[in-house]
């Protein structure tokens, strides 16, 4: 649904330094139909001037942006049918009501007369915002003016939704309540590509991740697969009945297994391999006589992989 190819954004340095500053570093990417995408990285990593090339508000320096099979630069308008854009701070107009503001985009989308009054209808209900359909925006809270900033994203039913930290400044409720909201749209037919710095958030409800820092990207693929690679292997713990096995010497054998660290009943260690491997040990480790009563992973989470990622440790 989205295809990066080399995409590049060079920006002159200020105050007349030589050189560029490089915000997107021939970035190689592709979302698939289906996913929940989130790219993550510090202030200043570039997403924002990525989401932006991607929606065709931003030309590249070199590189290629396709969605839904259009070349953004080239076509903007027919690729930007197939997206909904909702930025990090965008505009409301705090002396119209919720439907006015939705109707008001409706009709700058140029959308048939004869739809619009259903399909206004139809979007904030989706949103949830039908208790407030006649309320002024003024008096909207900030996760309801983002539910109503994705009410006007997705107006024109696009399959593709680019949302810029559409969870950031919102309180636990807000934010949890607007997360159920983009998965039903996923689960609705969406793709959607968020940035976030919130990365739970990340492992919560995305399926596929992207570590971007300074431009360039360290990591993309599934979720799984990326904190699996970049961790060389799955970090598992494996949980005795009682103590009196040589738990530590017995795992430091066994070819694949690093990191061990044990006690009498237990043992956390990093496994290269994958399922099939990880039972294949357990039940060599049953048959050797160890009172195994629980096998569980122990992986760091995305917070401590992106922590050891863009800290230089594993590139």
């Amino acid at each position: 649904m989205i295809h990066l190819e080399h995409l590049t954004k060079e920006y002159d340095m200020p105050g007349g330094k030589a050189g560029k500053l490089v915000a997107a570093n021939a970035i190689d990417l592709t979302v698939p139909r289906g996913e929940i995408f989130g790219l993550i990285g510090p202030n200043g990593a570039g997403k924002t001037t990525t989401l932006k090339m991607i929606c065709g508000l931003l030309a590249p320096t070199a590189g290629r942006v396709t969605v839904h099979g259009v070349d953004v630069e080239r076509h903007p308008e027919q690729a930007q049918r197939h997206l909904g854009y909702l930025a990090d701070f965008f505009s409301v107009y705090d002396d119209l009501t919720v439907w006015e503001y939705v109707d008001y985009f409706a009709h700058a989308y140029k959308m048939a007369e004869a739809v619009i009054p259903g399909r206004v209808d139809d979007v904030i209900r989706i949103v949830g915002l039908e208790a407030k359909r006649d309320s002024f925006i003024s008096g909207l809270s900030r996760g309801m003016k983002q539910r109503l900033g994705i009410a006007r994203a997705i107006l024109h039913s696009p399959p593709i939704l680019v949302l810029d930290e559409p969870t950031s400044g919102l309180d636990p409720k807000a934010r949890h309540e607007l997360k159920q909201l983009l998965v039903e749209l996923n689960r609705a037919g969406a793709t959607l590509f968020i940035t976030t710095h919130i990365l739970s958030d990340v492992e919560e409800i995305c399926t596929s991740v992207a570590i971007l820092e300074k431009g360039v990207l360290l990591r993309c693929g599934p979720l799984a697969a990326v904190m699996q690679e970049a961790r060389g292997g799955r970090r598992l713990r494996v949980r005795l009945a009682a103590p009196g096995f040589g738990l530590a010497e017995w795992l430091a054998a066994q070819p694949g297994v690093t990191e061990v660290m044990a006690d009498a009943t237990s043992a956390v260690f990093l496994l290269a391999g994958d399922d099939a491997r990880t039972a294949e040990l357990v039940g060599r480790l049953v048959v050797a006589g160890a009172p195994v009563c629980g096998v569980e992973d122990a992986s760091e989470n995305l917070e401590a992989l992106y922590s050891r990622l863009s800290s230089g440790e594993t590139m």
